[in-house]
Formats: C-alpha cells, structure tokens, sequence
C-alpha cells in the first residue's frame, strides 16, 4: 500500500470515528432530556427547548420539529463554518431527533427531586452535546444564529446567546410554568459548563509567560523539576526601553502550583502572565512526573 492510500484510508477511519462519536454524544443527548428533563416539566434551551415546547403544545413528536427547526441553521453553519461541520450537525441533528423518538417511552431514572433532575440532567445533556461538538458537529443552531448576529451586532457572542436563551426560557414558561423555565435555565447552565469541560479536556493546558532578572536560572530550574522545556523571546521595555528575554512555556494544569512555587522561589519579582491553552500538539508535550 502506498503512503499516500495508507493516508487516504486513515483519513477515511478517522471520519468514521468521528461520525460514530456525533452520534453517541446525540443519543447521550435524547437520553437526558427523555429520561430526565422532559418527564419532570423541564426543558433545554435554544432550539432544542422551543422544539420541546411546540411538541407539549401541538403534539407533533419532538424529534420531527427538531430536525424540522434546526434546518436554517445547519445551512448557516454550511455558510459561515463549512462542509464538514454543517455534514456532522446533520448528523449529529438527525441522530437526536430518532434518538427522542426511540426513547419517548424509556423509564424515568429520577422523578419530583429538582435538584437531581437539572443537576444529572444538565450534566448528562452537556456531555452528550460536548462530545458531538468535540468531533465537529452540533446539536442545536442557536449558537449558529449568535455568531451571525454578532457580525451584524454590537453584542458580543456570547450575550447573544444569552438574550436568545432568555427568549426560550420565557416561552419555556408558558407550557412549563416559571418554576420549570427557571429550573430549565440552572440545567442549561449546568449543560454549558459540562460541555466546555468535554470540549477543552479534564487536564488542559496553560502558558506562563515570565519576565524576570534571572532567565537562565528560572528556565533550568522549570526543566529540572517539572521537565518542560521553555522558549526566549527577546521584549524591550516601552519606558525604560531596557531589553529582556521573555520565558514562554506550556504546562498543563496539574503542573500549575508547582510552576507557581518555581517563579516565587527562583524571583520573587518576576512578571508573570497565564493563558488557558484549548489545545496543544506535536513536539514532545507530554505528561511528566512533578518533583
């Protein structure tokens, strides 16, 4: 086999795993709001709640006014993101919608307690919707409509998200009541906290950028006891236009405090920046023993 079929072929597995992973993370999905949010009066937010509602109102099944509603959307996404996010949404969409239907009648896991129901259920949607948006597709338009909007707009992103929440909620209400629009409101947070968990890892990664009167000392003693290696960049001062090297290195967060612990010992004084890093690559970033 070629090299360049060989790649073709793991291009062509990884697709599929990554297919295959939308549609777990959409069944995920159906299964917390059938099983949990729905038969306790509590919705989710965006497309997802106002499908949700016009099923409680018309009868109309859900997963149908969900592939229905979220048809402008996947063509924005194929506008302003591209093929293959719009193709995995349509999945990712498609699987949630027969996911509802295939478990309209499973059996309710947790029934009258409202903290466990917008707090499992929010968790159990939010790692179904992470996962399927960690492989590149989505369950739900209105962060679409948000990104468009905020081109148009002098809002920012996610404020748009919010007032366009905050619109399904108050319809929420007129099927649900308030007490179910305000409970669906803590498990749709709950959901958003758990879906960037899922997308950003349980590790994650920070950059520490330092400036300090002792460059060498501090990047040896970071490569001793935490074995990161670290990059200069040469910065000048814009007052005393004194020149510095600028330490930049990559650690991930069960590195932190002991990266803490370094700068404070090696210079108290050091300048010191942080960055959360969404995700790091190639060279030899590895997990290593902190001594």
């Amino acid at each position: 086999m070629t090299e360049r079929a060989q790649h073709r072929q793991t291009s062509k597995m990884r697709k599929i795993l990554r297919g295959a992973a939308v549609i777990i993370g959409a069944f995920i999905t159906a299964y917390g709001l059938e099983a949990i949010l729905i038969p306790n009066n509590v919705s989710d937010g965006g497309v997802t709640g106002l499908s949700i509602v016009g099923s409680q109102l018309t009868g109309i099944p859900l997963g149908f006014l969900i592939a229905i509603l979220n048809i402008p959307f996947i063509f924005l996404g194929y506008k302003q993101v591209g093929q293959s996010f719009a193709m995995y949404s349509i999945l990712g969409i498609a699987s949630l919608a027969f996911g509802t239907s295939f478990m309209r009648h499973v059996p309710t896991i947790i029934q009258g307690d409202t903290l466990l129901v917008t707090v499992f259920g929010g968790i159990i949607i939010g790692f179904g919707m992470g996962v399927t948006l960690r492989n590149g597709g989505a369950l739900d338009g209105i962060d679409m409509l948000a990104v468009l909007l905020a081109r148009k707009l002098p809002f920012g992103t996610s404020d748009l998200i919010l007032f366009l929440n905050l619109f399904v909620f108050a319809v929420v209400s007129t099927v649900f009541g308030l007490k179910g629009a305000f409970l669906s409101g803590i498990a749709y947070y709950i959901a958003s906290k758990v879906i960037f968990t899922v997308e950003e890892g349980l590790s994650g990664s920070k950059t520490y950028k330092i400036l300090t009167t002792k460059p060498e000392v501090m990047v040896e003693t970071i490569r001793d006891r935490l074995g990161r290696s670290a990059t200069y960049n040469l910065v000048e001062g814009g007052y005393s236009n004194e020149e510095f090297k600028e330490i930049t290195c990559i650690i991930n967060r069960l590195e932190d405090s002991k990266m803490k612990e370094i700068i404070s010992e090696v210079d108290t004084y050091a300048f010191v920046a942080v960055y959360d890093v969404a995700e790091v690559k190639g060279g030899n970033f590895k997990k290593r023993d902190v001594h």
